[in-house]
């Protein structure tokens, strides 16, 4: 069954987005960006103008789940089938009404222009655990799976990423856990108020998303979908039934006032290349 594992407990507030998704990805990425720079901060800076965080309503937010018959005939197995564990800390809540669906099933990418508002947020610190039961990440060639956040390009830039980067682990008993390198520069001074700052190094969370239900782009090419691509070869795993997502972000929950709902990594879809499965 696709779902919360038994006994996990979710909140259910939901009061704002995490960015728009209006534009539609091009049929091919641009170039990566280079030398990505501190980003603004998603929360006010960019004044909406990039579609930013806490600008859409409620009723932006979908569920990923229910876009699984448009994912290229792919199984839903293929991306995240359940939710093994969900540690979200303050200033919290976008998307959790929606869980698990709104983590299963095909990315719903935005482009370089909107981040994806089909997203649950973790919060500074926070972290999921998903697994894609009855399937298995496999060591394959190249890239083995994908991890779709919402980042964008600030001012249509591709130099300057708004990006709220997660640490990535990849398990085969959900006890024994292999990490990737993922630890972005801490900068308290960072105009996003992310507090963080590139090289992101293997972070997911810092590549924009082109995949999206319809589009034609397929969320298992690497060389298309967008996302931040993974290899078990690099932890020196074969196999992998499990993915950890723990954020690394820096980015305040104030004391007072009103508080913002969307903090921290924003998980929209994991998909895997190389599936036991296929």
């Amino acid at each position: 069954m696709r779902g919360l594992a038994p006994g996990l407990t979710l909140p259910i507030a939901l009061s704002c987005a995490c960015g728009s998704s209006t534009n539609s990805p091009p049929s091919s990425p641009p170039d990566e960006p280079s030398d990505a720079a501190a980003e603004t901060d998603a929360k006010t800076a960019t004044d909406a103008a990039q579609g930013s965080a806490g600008e859409a309503s409620t009723g932006d937010v979908s569920v990923d789940a229910s876009n699984a018959s448009e994912a290229g005939g792919l199984s839903p197995d293929r991306f995240v089938t359940g939710v093994v564990s969900f540690s979200p800390t303050e200033c919290t809540g976008f998307g959790a009404s929606a869980m698990p669906g709104i983590v299963e099933g095909p990315p719903v990418g935005g482009g370089t222009s909107h981040g994806s508002t089909d997203v649950v947020s973790l919060g500074s610190g926070g972290g999921i655990v998903v697994s894609f039961d009855p399937n298995t990440i496999v060591d394959g060639p190249g890239v083995d799976f994908i991890v779709f956040e919402n980042p964008f390009w600030v001012g249509g830039s591709s130099s300057d990423v708004y990006a709220e980067p997660g640490e990535v682990s990849v398990s085969n008993d959900g006890v024994t856990w292999a990490t990737f390198p993922c630890i972005p520069t801490v900068d308290p001074g960072s105009p996003l108020g992310t507090g963080v700052a590139p090289p992101y190094g293997q972070c997911a969370g810092w590549h924009v998303v082109y995949s999206a239900p319809g589009n034609g782009i397929s969320p298992v090419d690497p060389a298309t979908a967008g996302g931040d691509a993974f290899d078990l070869a690099d932890v020196g795993l074969s196999s992998a039934r499990y993915v950890r997502i723990v954020d690394k972000t820096q980015e305040a929950c104030p004391e007072a006032g009103e508080k913002p709902d969307n903090n921290g990594f924003d998980l929209d879809a994991v998909s895997i290349v190389n599936a036991k499965t296929p």
